[in-house]
């Protein structure tokens, strides 16, 4: 027979009861909040005791029992004395111990036995019951002096705040406990069985779940003969893909430290004319507004005339200036085309002697993230053909003045030397070595199409890359591996990884995408991660991919390596066949035998 054991602490009556108190007796515990729900099947372990039957360990907690449910039996040990708990703590300890629920119980009009519980009693039981998991239920019962109906919980209503609980304090004692907070004007039936018993019964049933998920089985007509069906382990897991460390602000530090004959800004002293330094304007105008207005500011790319900052009315304020002349086109080292050379002259003393931190910063500072949006919107709109207008008048026809190569995959991509120098280490090679591509403006892209280029020049420009499908992930960990671009490849990899392993089952039976095709092309484009994770998938769903036509693509040892760990074995599906003709066989008997 199933029972749930409920442990009560504490009293719902103004004052309490101590333990041996005289006047506990047979009524006192049937106007309790336990004995009121249990109703007329409440009584005693004796019944034909004058006095309460107490627990034969501890007599200070009183014991009754009754059935709901039908055929669960209740079993109630009630301790009315907080001060139990400071005389006998280690068998108060005991009966916790075996209680399925535990409620605890104040009156709201005994203010002083409440912040004794809070503060004396509840820490120590604080930690016993987060770790036995026991539910617990914190009862607060009776009216406040300003009640006429239910309890009020306006905090505003702090009239009887000296004599009784309010309900914030009782609902923060719940909150430190983890129990369930119940607060009941009076034990009449209603208040009772509405809103205590709907929470006890609940605890109740869930208790009883778990017991009888604990019990062993006893179901009809299970036999010891009867045979067991194979036990089928899980799938093994999957190799992790490891994505290496990004760069990006080492490689816009490199640019500025060592990409001078891609530089298009040079810095010169206001009072001696010295040459401070040099910089890339795609990468100041991207991060910072007021190289943006500087240097491509309002009409700067219609008539290269001298002009200062400081004059204009929405101007920056005067730190630099622009060089007589503007923006002149000046031949370049190493046979490099000649280029867009904006000067500027830094009028500040102080800005003079620390521009060159000020730029590290903001090469590879905390707002380099600017230039990653910025950048990367631009480069979409320039594509298009769009005019489209950013912040302080940017169009891209001023943007065009910074595009310093144009790449022909398909479609003409502007781009900027400095960025993929710093960027690519092919396209460093390419760009600053001998080769035609350094002297050209307009550079040819073989081999890859317009849409797989664009998503190699946005993770350049922006070190994301978020591919739509499978195939276009394998288009640009094709191209990444072309230029060498190893994260760009291992990101890939990721995405083509979390694209296959969300298809359900069914959508991987009949999708055209496939997957030993997708294996050869990462084994011949140098995915070695992406080729050994194919091989645990096709393995872990073996029963979907052997059916295919392609699977008879796999070499002799990638086939015998998913021999060895397709899922579910041989020998599940040899023990699952024994399994069924045995079903079969006892099946037969039976029939024949009736």
């Amino acid at each position: 027979m199933l029972s749930v054991h409920i442990v009560a602490l504490g009293s719902e009556c103004p004052g309490g009861v101590g333990p041996g108190d005289e006047t506990t007796g047979p009524g006192q515990i049937q106007g309790g909040l336990l004995w009121s729900y249990l109703g007329h099947g409440a009584r005693e372990l004796d019944p034909n005791s004058v006095t309460p039957s107490r627990h034969p360990l501890n007599p200070a907690f009183m014991e009754y029992q009754s059935r709901v449910f039908g055929d669960v039996r209740v079993m109630v040990r009630d301790c009315p004395s907080w001060d139990l708990l400071d005389s006998d703590w280690a068998s108060v300890r005991s009966i916790l111990e075996q209680a399925d629920i535990v409620v605890i119980k104040y009156s709201v009009n005994d203010k002083l036995a409440f912040q004794q519980v809070r503060n004396v009693y509840a820490p120590r039981l604080r930690p016993l019951l987060r770790h036995w998991g026991v539910p617990v239920i914190l009862v607060a019962v009776g009216a406040r002096l300003n009640d006429d109906g239910p309890p009020c919980t306006c905090p505003l209503c702090a009239s009887d705040w000296s004599s009784c609980v309010p309900h914030s304090e009782g609902l923060q004692l719940s909150r430190d406990l983890g129990a369930t907070y119940l607060e009941l004007p009076s034990l009449n039936n209603f208040f009772v069985g509405r809103y205590f018993g709907s929470v006890l019964e609940y605890f109740m049933i869930q208790c009883l779940k778990q017991k009888a998920k604990e019990r062993p089985d006893k179901r009809r007509g299970h036999r010891i003969n009867e045979p067991r069906p194979p036990h089928l382990d899980q799938p093994a897991r999957l190799p992790s893909v490891r994505v290496e460390e990004s760069s990006f602000s080492q490689d816009l530090q490199w640019l500025l430290e060592r990409g001078v004959q891609f530089a298009d800004v040079a810095f010169y002293a206001g009072d001696s004319g010295k040459e401070l330094g040099w910089a890339h304007a795609s990468i100041l105008c991207a991060v910072s507004p007021y190289f943006r207005q500087l240097l491509v500011g309002r009409q700067a790319w219609e008539r290269p005339v001298s002009r200062c900052t400081c004059r204009d009315r929405d101007g920056p304020h005067s730190l630099l200036s622009t060089w007589d002349g503007g923006i002149d086109d000046l031949p370049r080292a190493d046979g490099h085309p000649p280029g867009h050379l904006s000067r500027l002259v830094v009028k500040d003393p102080l800005l003079c002697l620390c521009l060159w931190e000020t730029l590290m910063f903001l090469y590879r500072g905390e707002r380099e993230r600017a230039l990653l949006a910025i950048l990367r919107l631009m480069l979409f709109k320039a594509t298009t053909g769009g005019a489209l207008i950013i912040q302080q008048n940017w169009t891209v026809q001023r943007f065009f003045l910074m595009i310093s190569v144009r790449l022909l995959a398909g479609s003409v991509l502007p781009a900027h030397r400095a960025v993929l120098v710093a960027r690519c280490d092919v396209m460093a090679a390419m760009f600053s070595g001998k080769y035609a591509e350094a002297r050209s403006r307009v550079v040819p892209i073989h081999g890859v199409s317009s849409d797989t280029f664009l998503a190699f020049l946005e993770y350049l420009y922006t070190d994301t890359c978020c591919p739509a499908s499978v195939l276009q992930a394998m288009a640009v960990l094709v191209c990444a591996e072309m230029y060498q671009v190893k994260r760009l490849q291992h990101l890939c990899e990721v995405c083509v990884c979390a694209y296959l392993q969300s298809m359900p089952s069914r959508e991987l039976a009949s999708t055209g995408i496939s997957v030993i095709r997708l294996l050869k092309k990462a084994k011949c484009h140098n995915a070695d991660q992406l080729y050994v994770w194919l091989l645990h998938f096709i393995a872990n769903n073996y029963l979907i991919f052997s059916h295919k036509p392609d699977f008879l693509e796999l070499s002799d040892e990638e086939r015998e390596q998913v021999e060895r760990l397709r899922w579910p074995s041989r020998g599940y599906l040899q023990e699952l066949s024994e399994y069924q003709q045995r079903r079969r066989q006892i099946r037969k008997s039976r029939c024949s035998i009736m």
